[in-house]
């Protein structure tokens, strides 16, 4: 069971709990990942309800009040009454009836010997897209699609899930970047459930290209999807993907420790990722630029010395205000 609270309460309620245990404690109380823990802070999902338990159990501190129960998937059964519905209507009243029997075998069958060879119908026109030369501007799209970002070969579609309220200037220029390079004018929808934003572009020829570029439809963690070559290759590519990779999917933190009754406060860095290639790769692009980093467990590379921070974001930067602001304040 999940349970859904009202906007900004699961935040708040996370925030409680990681004032008196650590992420890394909260995360191992509940059998689930560290990124688990931080998504539920930032409200990207419904939080499970015996994790809850233990989370109240250890820390005292007060099981939500108002809140409402949902099974896990209750997304998919809420949709399929609505959505597929006034999908499907909204498709009829516009292209009329497409593919004749409902039935998958059915429509596939007519899909292959008539429906992809029909150009009358707009349902089935591809809008073309600009495809921009490999850039500096390009590899930091693919590490942003690396990132946060996903699509499907079938549905022809890429989506880029980022942060509402912290990403929000963040969201902008990913927007931006993608109308720059490919011509396209991404949707922004806001989830309902979640403190997110879904960017959304359909489009055929740009699946089709992202393809070619190097990326994967699938699961990026079982893949163990790596950075593509042409970009490892170049070494102003690679800052790029790394600067995109970790603006997405990396964070800056203060680490706070007492030694000798004196309290030592510094700003680290650290990019996370399950794929053992892609970290291995972020972990060389920064020992060639001098940045000395480390592995950290089997998900983090870290930056620790204050040294290296400086040389980081004088070389590869950041386009998210939510790092940059965390670091320079």
């Amino acid at each position: 069971m999940r349970i859904l609270l009202p906007k900004g309460e699961q935040r708040k309620f996370i925030e409680k709990i990681l004032s008196r245990i650590s992420i890394a404690d909260a995360a191992k109380l509940c059998n689930l990942s560290e990124r688990t823990i931080r998504d539920w802070r930032r409200e990207r999902f419904l939080m499970d309800k015996k994790a809850v338990f233990k989370l109240c159990k250890k820390t005292n501190v007060l099981f939500p009040k108002k809140f409402k129960e949902k099974d896990d998937y209750w997304y998919v059964l809420e949709g399929s009454k609505l959505g597929g519905k006034i999908g499907a209507m909204a498709c009829i009243k516009k292209y009329g009836c497409v593919g004749g029997p409902h039935r998958k075998e059915k429509w596939y069958e007519w899909w292959e010997s008539k429906g992809k060879f029909v150009n009358s119908n707009p349902l089935f026109r591809r809008k073309a897209i600009s495809k921009p030369r490999k850039s500096k501007e390009l590899a930091e799209f693919i590490g942003i699609m690396l990132g946060d970002g996903g699509f499907t070969a079938r549905a022809k579609q890429i989506q880029i899930t980022l942060n509402s309220r912290d990403d929000k200037e963040y969201i902008k220029f990913v927007c931006n970047l993608i109308n720059k390079l490919f011509n396209r004018k991404p949707s922004i929808f806001e989830c309902k459930d979640a403190v997110a934003s879904k960017i959304s572009v359909s489009n055929m020829d740009l699946v089709d290209y992202l393809i070619e570029l190097g990326l994967k439809t699938g699961n990026k963690i079982k893949l163990q999807m790596d950075i593509p070559d042409w970009i490892k290759n170049k070494k102003s590519y690679s800052i790029a993907c790394v600067r995109g990779l970790v603006d997405t999917d990396g964070c800056v933190f203060n680490h706070k420790y007492l030694v000798k009754e004196k309290i030592y406060n510094y700003k680290k860095l650290a990019f996370a990722s399950y794929s053992q290639p892609m970290r291995q790769s972020v972990y060389n692009i920064l020992e060639s630029l001098g940045i000395k980093s480390r592995l950290f467990s089997c998900r983090d590379v870290r930056i620790d010395s204050q040294k290296d921070m400086k040389t980081y974001f004088k070389l590869v930067g950041s386009h998210n205000s939510k790092h940059l602001n965390k670091y320079y304040k």
